[in-house]
Formats: structure tokens, C-alpha cells, sequence
């Protein structure tokens, strides 16, 4: 059994490339699903599909010649030329493929290192294709462990901490100024773009209530939608006015070629006011005004690059985690094959008989020539009390539940004890879970 990943990022792929290979709904994603689990090496697969981001791991029999053939499925699935994807994307196999995964994971493979929302994105591409029998055991041992290792880096790294976008970077600022608590303030995003449309998600993030001004209010009602931690409302562009006279918080980010902020429309106030213009070029005239503080993309850029420098920092930590969960991993893995396991416990018998008829044989409960025929009964004996259990346990060998299993006879038995790790290194959660489940509604 061996890994495989087909890889096509924003690395190593155009974008008008990844779009033609992103699916466009979950019919298409099965369609492609279907036909490379007919393939006869491929035994199971996981495909994650975003922006930026086409990755394709499966369990093979073998690596060799199974890359071209999933290739040229890929390539007519999604009506693409062959030539399209000759020297892009990458290959992984076996311990690669797996460290690929945990990279990904960890976001370490991402546009911006750290960003959260890769693991969502990947643990959504597991359920759907756990739950419609696209992968099993094979794949699912390696995710919960990706998602241990993902969870691992966060923790000794906080690779996530620091923003580095202007967006984030811009919320960050405004937290500090309110002493780290947007809760109970509203915020005013000029723009729907998708500058726009990160601000809002981050200030969400940060509690704030939030009002959108664009001129096109169908676009801004539709990121308003897609937001249900906060109350988001949207406003036409004609009461800007009324609303950057109104609150102390705007972040403005639209394409325009002039300020739209400008000495016309801005009065004085009795309170302070704190404006984010991260538009390029800028959305806030330069001439000051009274009582407000306003913050370019100049003046966010010096902590962005702080703030870069530390994720680099932690990026190398990082690695060293992800190498190290890698070869555990492997480690792990080569102490879950059911025959040595039962080959181990038959020996174990065998040296237990051995050792008790020599016993025997020095009190004098038993003649030294009748060594040979009490060794038969007893060996006869051992082998007829393991029967059944050697039978199950080859039956249970291709389930979910089968690791568990052998790690906990490992552990009965005291084997493997150099490299066997705890028993919760594995176990399918997600299965689980779903059995819970059957067993409440029932």
C-alpha cells in the first residue's frame, strides 16, 4: 500500500489554470470520484478543492504508472488540454505524500503561512469524501493525524497569531485602540471588493456590528448573507455622509481613482474618529480633519512586515513539527500489520510452553522423554485457543476500528513497546462519531 498526491497550487499553477480544474459542484467532484476509485490501484481517495488549491491524495497499490493514468483522467474530467498541465503541479509519493498533507494542513503550503481556514476547508473535503465511501481507513488514518500535527503547530508556534494582511492587519490596529474589544461598536466598510469583503469578515470576527456602503447594494446584501455573528446591514452609497459623521470606526477599500472621502462631506464631531483607508489608490483625502485619526496602507505596512518576519520564524518551527509527526507516522504505521501481530503472540505462546515444560521437567512433575509430546499438546492447545481470535482479527483488519484494536492488544500484550505509541494516536473520529449517533437516535 502506498500514498499518493497529484498537487496544483498557486505555487506551481496559473490561475486561469486551477479554475479550470476546480469542480463546480459536489455532482461534478463525484463524477471525478467515481472514476478514479475504478481505476484497479486505486484503493481510496481525497480531493481538495479551493481557489487556490486542487489537491488529489489516494491510497495506491502501486505509484509507479498510477500518476500518468490519474492524470489523464483529471485532464478529461475538466475538459483541459494536456498540454496545460505538462511540467505544472507536483507529484508526491509515500512518506512525501504524507508530509505534503501535513504542510497543507498545517498551512504552511498556504498564500498567506497560517491562515486558518485551509483546515475547514480540508476536514469539509474528508467528511464528504468519508461519508460517501470515497475513503476509509487508509486515508482516515492519515488525516487524524494531520489534523493532530495541524493542531500541534498552532499550539507551539502560534503561527496564527500575527496578521499580515492589510485587512486583518487594519482590524488588528483597531482592536488595540479600543483595548482589544470591538464588542458593542460599529464599524463602517466602504467597498464590496474583496478587500472589502475581508474587512467585514475579520471585523465579524472581532465582534463588531458592521454598516456596508457601495453603490452596487447587491453585492454588498450578499456579503452581508454569508455573516451571522454579527448584525451587518448595508447602506446606499448617498448616505455616506450622514454615516462618517455618525461613528468613530470607517474602513474604507473601494477601486476609485479619486478620494471619495474628502473635505465636502466630513463635519466636526464631539468624538474621536479612527479611519483605515487600505484602498490604493487612496479612498481619504490627504488634508487633516479635525478629531480624526487616519491610518494608510503605508502606515499598516511596518507592522505587516513585523508581523511576516514572525510567521517566518515560526514557519521553521513548524517544519521541524511536521517532519517529526511525518516519520512518527510511519513509525506507527509499520505496527498496525495484523499478521506479525499474530505471529508475535503465537511466538509468545510458544516460548511460555517452552519455559513451563522445562520448569516441569527440573521439579519432576514430568519425565524428560515425555518433553516432546507435552510440548505437541500444549502447542495444539495455544493454537486451538487463537484460532477464533486470529480469524476475527484478519477480519477486522480492512475497518476503521481495526488500529484501535491492535494497539490495544499491543498494549495487553506488552508488544511492540519501542514504537508503539498511545492509543489515541488513531482512531477514525468522525466514525465514531456517526456510530454515537445511530446509537442516540436508536
Amino acid at each position: 500500500m502506498h500514498y499518493l498526491t497529484l498537487s496544483y497550487t498557486h505555487k506551481n499553477t496559473c490561475i486561469g489554470t486551477r479554475e479550470k480544474l476546480a469542480f463546480e459542484n459536489d455532482e461534478s467532484l463525484k463524477i471525478f470520484y467515481e472514476k478514479i476509485l475504478a481505476l484497479k490501484q486505486v484503493n481510496e481517495v481525497l480531493i481538495v478543492s479551493t481557489c487556490n488549491r486542487v489537491e488529489i491524495f489516494a491510497s495506491v497499490s502501486e505509484v509507479d504508472e498510477i500518476y500518468e493514468v490519474v492524470l489523464a483522467e483529471l485532464t478529461q474530467h475538466n475538459g483541459l488540454n494536456a498540454t496545460e498541465l505538462i511540467d505544472k503541479g507536483e507529484v508526491h509519493r509515500d512518506m512525501d505524500a504524507v508530509h505534503h498533507l501535513f504542510s497543507v494542513i498545517s498551512s504552511l503550503d498556504s498564500v498567506v503561512v497560517g491562515e486558518t481556514q485551509i483546515v475547514s476547508q480540508i476536514k469539509n473535503a474528508f467528511a464528504f469524501a468519508y461519508e460517501n465511501g470515497y475513503c476509509g481507513q487508509k486515508i482516515a488514518r492519515v488525516m487524524h493525524n494531520a489534523f493532530r500535527c495541524s493542531a500541534s503547530v498552532r499550539s507551539a508556534t502560534g503561527i496564527s497569531k500575527n496578521p499580515i494582511s492589510v485587512a486583518s492587519v487594519a482590524v488588528a490596529k483597531a482592536k488595540e485602540i479600543f483595548d482589544g474589544n470591538l464588542g458593542g461598536y460599529t464599524a463602517i466598510v466602504v467597498g464590496a471588493g474583496e478587500m472589502g469583503e475581508l474587512t467585514v469578515k475579520h471585523l465579524a470576527k472581532a465582534g463588531a456590528n458592521i454598516i456596508i456602503v457601495n453603490r452596487d447594494t447587491e453585492k454588498a446584501h450578499k456579503i452581508a448573507h454569508d455573516i451571522d455573528e454579527v448584525t451587518v446591514t448595508v447602506e446606499p452609497f448617498s448616505e455616506l455622509k450622514s454615516l462618517v459623521n455618525h461613528y468613530r470606526l470607517l474602513f474604507s477599500a473601494t477601486g476609485a481613482s479619486s478620494p471619495i472621502i474628502n473635505e465636502h462631506i466630513v463635519e466636526e464631531t464631539t468624538f474621536k474618529r479612527y479611519w483605515f483607508d487600505i484602498a490604493v489608490p487612496r479612498d481619504i483625502q490627504e488634508s487633516g480633519f479635525n478629531n480624526v485619526d487616519i491610518y494608510s496602507v503605508d502606515d499598516l505596512k511596518g507592522i505587516m512586515d513585523k508581523n511576516i518576519k514572525e510567521r517566518e520564524k515560526s514557519a521553521k518551527i513548524a517544519y521541524g513539527i511536521v517532519d517529526e509527526f511525518t516519520q512518527d507516522f510511519f513509525k506507527w504505521l509499520q505496527t498496525l500489520s495484523v499478521d506479525p501481530l499474530i505471529k508475535e503472540i503465537r511466538g509468545m505462546a510458544k516460548t511460555c510452553s517452552k519455559n513451563e515444560i522445562e520448569k516441569a521437567i527440573k521439579k519432576g512433575y514430568i519425565d524428560k522423554k515425555q518433553q516432546k509430546q507435552v510440548e505437541k499438546i500444549l502447542h495444539q492447545a495455544f493454537n486451538s485457543f487463537l484460532h477464533s481470535p486470529t480469524i476475527n482479527l484478519k477480519k477486522i483488519a480492512e475497518q476503521p476500528r481495526a488500529d484501535t484494536i491492535v494497539q490495544s492488544i499491543q498494549v495487553f500484550f506488552g508488544l511492540n513497546a519501542k514504537q508503539r505509541k498511545a492509543l489515541d494516536t488513531y482512531k477514525c473520529d468522525y466514525q465514531i462519531e456517526k456510530d454515537l449517533q445511530k446509537k442516540d437516535e436508536n
